[in-house]
């Protein structure tokens, strides 16, 4: 079972290292390839997820890293992944 501090916290994208690092509270300023959201900048707060998880909704939900994008990609599956805090 994969742990939900992999998962992006604004499109639900399972990340290898974890976004927000061991503590939940260092993030790695990583790009998530999917959203584009710079972890640690863009979602350090419950406000601002949901903000940018509106807007990238609102603009097509394309992939910031078109190159990445599953062949198969569904944006309502991949949401369901958004951990529970954050959504």
């Amino acid at each position: 079972m994969m742990k939900e501090e992999h998962y992006c916290r604004i499109c639900g994208l399972y990340m290898k290292d974890k976004p927000w690092g061991d503590d939940g509270q260092s993030p790695t300023y990583e790009i998530c390839p999917c959203c584009g959201v710079e972890f640690g900048n863009e979602d350090y707060d419950l406000f601002s997820i949901k903000e940018y998880r509106k807007e990238w909704l609102k603009n097509g939900a394309n992939w910031f890293d078109k190159k990445k994008k599953p062949v198969f990609w569904d944006v309502n599956k991949q949401l369901m992944n958004v951990p529970e805090y954050f959504d």
